[in-house]
C-alpha cells in the first residue's frame, strides 16, 4: 500500500501534541492504513516499539472487550512503562460503548499521544467537540483520490494508459480494497459495502 501523504502530512503537526487526533472516514476507505503508517513513522523517529499500542476492535482477539471498563484493562495491561510517553492507537473505537470518557481520561494523564479511527455517524456527525470536549483535531480520510489511484497501479505496473485508469476510476470509484477485483467482484464489493455503511454506521445509532 502507498503512503497517504495527504493526510500524514496534516497529521504530523499534531504529533506529540496535547491533544486527540481523530481520524475519520467512512469504512474501507483505509484509516487503518493510516493507523499503521503513523506507527512506522514514530518508530522511524525512535519511538520504542513497546511504548506504542495499536488496537483494532474489528479484529477476534478483541471481541470480548464489551465495556469502556474492559477495554481500559487491556490497555493498562499492554503499557510497560508508565514513565515514559505511550502513544495509542485505537482502530474502530466506536464498538465501544462510552469510548469517550476513556480517551478523555487518557488524555488527562497528560503522557499519551492519542490517536483514534471510527465509521460511524458518531464520529461523523459533528458532536465531537460534545463528546471530546473540545480537546481534539479531526483529520478526515476520503477514498482514493485519483492521483493516489495511478500511484497505486504504478507499483505494479509503469506503463499504464492513464485514460483507461482514469474511465476506470471514473466507474468505480477509489475504495482501495477494490484496486484488484475484477469487474463483477468490484460491483458486488461496493453494493455491500455501500449497504453496510448506511445499516451499520448510519441507521444503527439513529
Amino acid at each position: 500500500m502507498i503512503k497517504r501523504e495527504l493526510y500524514l502530512n496534516k497529521i504530523r503537526p499534531y504529533m506529540d501534541k496535547n491533544l486527540i487526533k481523530v481520524i475519520s472516514g467512512i469504512r474501507r476507505c483505509g484509516k487503518s492504513v493510516i493507523l499503521q503508517q503513523i506507527c512506522e513513522e514514530l518508530e522511524n523517529s525512535g519511538v520504542d516499539e513497546e511504548n506504542i499500542i495499536l488496537i483494532n476492535l474489528e479484529l477476534m482477539e478483541y471481541s470480548n472487550i464489551k465495556n469502556i471498563n474492559e477495554f481500559y484493562d487491556l490497555i493498562n495491561k499492554k503499557i510497560n512503562n508508565k514513565s515514559r510517553k505511550t502513544y495509542l492507537l485505537l482502530d474502530e473505537i466506536q464498538n465501544i460503548e462510552n469510548w469517550e470518557k476513556l480517551v478523555n481520561s487518557y488524555l488527562a494523564e497528560g503522557n499519551y499521544d492519542i490517536y483514534i479511527t471510527g465509521s460511524n455517524s458518531k464520529l461523523l456527525s459533528g458532536e465531537l467537540a460534545t463528546y471530546l470536549t473540545g480537546r481534539f483535531v479531526e483529520i478526515k480520510i476520503y477514498p482514493f483520490s485519483f492521483l493516489e489511484y495511478l500511484e497505486y497501479k504504478k507499483t505494479n505496473n509503469k506503463y499504464l494508459n492513464e485514460y483507461e485508469q482514469f474511465k476506470e476510476y471514473m466507474k468505480y470509484g477509489g475504495m482501495p480494497s477494490t484496486f484488484d477485483f475484477e469487474e463483477i467482484e468490484k460491483t458486488q464489493y461496493l453494493q455491500d459495502l455501500y449497504n453496510s455503511i448506511i445499516f451499520k454506521d448510519i441507521l444503527a445509532v439513529q
